[in-house]
């Protein structure tokens, strides 16, 4: 099969010809119809940090269709289209049976959405609606990412919130604080646009980051926001987040920085400020993402702003790399735009 190889950072991914994966025990193999890019996509192979490991294929936000089934995989027929969370857990721990294997002694991460054919656990996925599109499954992991950290901040009906960056996840956070009851909700990035699609995701306002940020976040919900969704993952701004939290509220950190990040726990501690950390998802929330998108909310396929075939992808994603403007990337692998 084809698929785009990550070779090191500091070069390009390669689009190359590599064997075609073969199903493991309670595992299925999809033929990939799109594949979404993360920041996590970039963050982890820029050599700062842990990066994935060379000559692999990447890509975690996939979508396709079930072409073969491994030993007692019973949940799966071919033919069906699914996405899945992607890792594998061993199946039998309370995580694994909670629909959670992200807490599993024995996860594993199974990538590989960059390329035309990868490897899924059955237990970690979902069939999805047939109302759905390739593009609405490929949204399901990043809408399932925001659906956590909103279920997190244990939001209150009318809750006013504020959400640091305007990405794909504090779109998806924006996205479900609004269906979920917030009263108002304020986008804040340090820069203006996606402020109308931060709007159309749900949003009653834009705020740009800057001088006097506090006093007009304020302004625009009618007092300090309750919860602040930090959805950078740039130093700095979890205490960004502290500063423009009400006294008593939650802070719930989406970002994943992969740098040291500091705070003056003084600060959050004189506003009793909680701060919570949030990690992927559980299976609850893949469907819950998938249901919302058959139940006809089409506002989360606003921030697909492209889908390139895996011979334009690699040029793509160092332009990513370099600051490009753009919201969400579809790969199609079997595209030959």
């Amino acid at each position: 099969m084809r698929a785009a190889v990550f070779k090191g950072a500091g070069t390009p991914l390669v689009v190359e010809t590599v064997d075609d994966p073969q199903p493991g025990e309670g595992e299925a193999v999809i033929k990939v119809t799109r594949c979404g890019v993360c920041g996590t996509d970039l963050h982890m192979t820029s050599g700062h940090g842990n990066d994935f490991p060379v000559n692999s294929v990447i890509g975690h936000e996939y979508c396709g269709e079930v072409v073969a089934l491994g030993k007692g995989v019973e949940k799966l027929k071919v033919g069906q289209f699914v996405t899945a969370m992607p890792v594998a857990g061993c199946g039998r721990c309370a995580p694994c049976l909670a629909g959670y294997p992200m807490a599993c002694a024995q996860m594993q991460g199974l990538v590989g959405g960059f390329g035309e054919y990868m490897r899924i656990a059955a237990t970690s996925s979902i069939v999805l609606p047939d109302t759905l599109t390739p593009a609405d499954g490929a949204l399901i992991e990043p809408l399932a990412v925001g659906l956590r950290g909103v279920r997190l901040a244990q939001m209150q009906p009318g809750a006013k919130v504020a959400v640091l960056g305007a990405g794909s996840i504090g779109l998806a956070a924006i996205y479900w604080a609004r269906l979920l009851g917030a009263g108002k909700i304020v986008a804040i990035s340090r820069s203006a646009r996606r402020a109308d699609l931060a709007i159309q995701m749900g949003a009653d306002g834009f705020e740009a980051l800057g001088d006097g940020e506090t006093e007009r976040v304020s302004a625009a919900l009618g007092g300090m926001p309750d919860i602040v969704m930090e959805c950078v993952g740039a130093v700095g701004m979890t205490q960004k987040a502290v500063e423009l939290v009400a006294p008593g509220g939650t802070v719930v950190s989406l970002g994943f920085c992969t740098s040291p990040d500091p705070i003056l726990p003084s600060f959050a501690t004189w506003k009793q400020v909680t701060i919570k950390f949030s990690f992927a998802y559980d299976l609850r929330e893949f469907e819950h993402s998938a249901n919302a998108l058959d139940a006809g909310h089409v506002e989360p396929r606003l921030m697909v702003s492209r889908t390139v075939g895996l011979d334009a992808f690699p040029d793509l994603f160092e332009q990513l790399r370099a600051g490009a403007n753009e919201t969400k990337i579809h790969v199609d692998p079997w595209s030959a735009a």
